[in-house]
């Protein structure tokens, strides 16, 4: 047998005697074959979660729009960005796509009855602005007497299940002096410290 055919022959058996290569899971990760927990102990899980409670506005085709949201965060500093999680199929999410601008309030302990408002299904939107002092900040509709405010530049949306994380970049801010409404266990609460003053 010539050099070059022994080669040729080396390699082919070489190749035939190569494990095949490893093949991954069906689904990447372990995790992912878990059946989880239902809802009902994920809600209960969630329900656990003390937060404080927010009114998200945009400005919609027909008016402004809003709801509550207890589900904001502060995001970054640098830049300033905020995250907040909005139902999927709200018109306030459709909103906030559409126009790229929206306004996040910190609800004072006193608003209950304005979180509830905003939170209720079966209240229409200018029922849910109804009375209220609102100013326009950017093009965006913003609620007076608020703990605290923010406009945002949406940066980003993505839905995670039945929600919409949307980013928002903080072009407008304004720091009042009081109370956070809070939301625990499925009811209202308030801090019992005092709460030093703070404007800006």
């Amino acid at each position: 047998m010539s050099t070059r055919l022994r080669l040729v022959a080396d390699r082919a058996a070489a190749t035939a005697e190569l494990p095949p290569p490893p093949t991954e899971p069906p689904h990447g990760e372990p995790l992912h074959e878990e059946p989880g927990p239902g809802a009902a102990r994920c809600l209960g899980l969630y329900a656990k979660l003390a937060a404080g409670v927010t009114v998200v506005t945009a400005r919609g085709e027909d008016g402004p729009l809003g709801m509550t949201v207890s589900a904001v965060t502060s995001l970054s500093a640098r830049p300033p960005l905020l995250l907040a999680c909005l139902r999927d199929g709200s018109r306030t999410l459709a909103a906030v796509r559409s126009r790229r601008t929206f306004a996040v309030h910190l609800l004072r302990e006193e608003q209950q009855e304005l979180a509830g408002r905003f939170a209720s299904p079966t209240t229409t939107a200018a029922e849910r602005f109804a009375g209220t002092d609102t100013r326009q900040v950017l093009g965006v509709p913003v609620l007076a007497g608020s703990l605290a405010w923010s406009v945002c530049l949406t940066e980003d949306v993505r839905r995670y299940g039945d929600h919409h994380l949307v980013v928002g970049r903080v072009a407008a801010v304004h720091v009042g002096a009081g109370r956070p409404l809070l939301w625990h266990d499925r009811r209202f609460g308030t801090l019992t410290e005092p709460v030093p003053e703070a404007a800006g």
